[in-house]
């Protein structure tokens, strides 16, 4: 009798974590969502001097600048392209928009007081670093950030740049610019405490992109989220041995954390490695976190992060 009742018993967690999964799913799906899409890229790259009037009244807050600022982009051959390339690209955007309404469902069920933005498709002259701008109010995407590696517009970016600005990174992108909004930052500057910021951010997107794979939560590749599942014993041996963990060292963002072409552990295998494997290893600690312990989200996230960790008992996989 005992190996049966054993197994039951394995069994049951996996069956009730299911069937509240399968409870969260239904009660969103019932959410009532009134998502506006407006393209403004399209309407701008249509338009003509005699519609800026128009134009302005319908988005006054994407018009700071005088008329003639915009009339100039209107007539300049390089805008003109680019707005070409985005329509060619972009001819529809309704797989991107089911992706932003799944999410912003998620949110309204985790996060009911959160107002869903109005959402601008525009162009941004390729300011990567700006492709997702949100308020409380509005969402604003640079849709030229979004072409595909190899569009010849980031020829003269580094790779692991260019890689990222693919339209299959976009709601991803979205939910990093909303979790920037619920998590709070550090309350100290060890690198186990920042790591365990951008761990937040990445569970934050678990729950709030569940169909959505972790490649692409953490905008990876698929060979290097392999990389980084199967090196990940490893890597939190590094962090241990050489004493990073309660390091305040700057230097460790930009090894560990910071977008770059790959992490920097000084060993022969640093260019095989993705970049920000701090962030992947953080994220594996808060997944351990919740795993562990019977806390709703929102008290995760505003949990000290030495509290989480040591809560946590992380154990990396062999």
């Amino acid at each position: 009798m005992r190996k049966p009742i054993f197994i039951v018993l394995l069994v049951l967690p996996v069956f009730f974590a299911c069937n509240e999964t399968d409870k969260v799913t239904a009660a969103v799906e019932k959410i009532p969502l009134d998502l506006k899409i407006s393209r403004f890229d399209r309407e701008f790259a249509q338009a003509s001097p005699n519609n800026l009037p128009q134009l302005r009244k319908k988005y006054p807050y994407l018009f700071p600048a005088p008329d003639s600022i915009w009339i100039q982009k209107m007539q300049d051959s390089l805008q003109i392209e680019l707005f070409q390339e985005v329509g060619n690209t972009f001819r529809s955007f309704e797989d991107e928009e089911g992706g932003l309404q799944l999410f912003f469902k998620y949110v309204k069920y985790y996060f009911p007081e959160a107002e869903t933005p109005k959402v601008i498709t525009m162009t941004n002259d390729v300011r990567y670093n700006q492709r997702i701008v949100m308020t409380d109010t509005l969402l604003l995407i640079g849709l030229d950030n979004y072409l595909g590696p190899q569009h010849k517009y980031y020829g003269g970016f580094q790779r692991y740049i260019a890689k990222s600005l693919d339209r299959k990174y976009m709601v991803g992108d979205v939910a990093s610019a909303f979790a920037k909004k619920v998590v709070p930052r550090p309350r100290d500057r060890t690198f186990l405490a920042r790591m365990l910021y951008f761990g937040k951010e990445l569970y934050l997107k678990d729950i709030l992109l569940p169909k959505v794979e972790d490649a692409i939560k953490i905008g990876y590749t698929q060979e290097e989220m392999d990389w980084a599942v199967v090196n990940e014993e490893p890597m939190w041996r590094n962090f241990i041995e050489q004493e990073h963990l309660y390091s305040t060292d700057n230097k460790l963002n930009q090894r560990f954390l910071d977008p770059a072409p790959f992490s920097k552990f000084g060993l022969e295998l640093d260019n095989e490695s993705p970049g920000r494997l701090g962030r992947y290893i953080g994220w594996q600690i808060v997944r351990a976190f919740m795993e562990n312990n019977r806390v709703g989200l929102k008290q995760m996230l505003a949990m000290p992060e030495e509290e989480l960790f040591k809560k946590s008992n992380y154990k990396p996989r062999n």
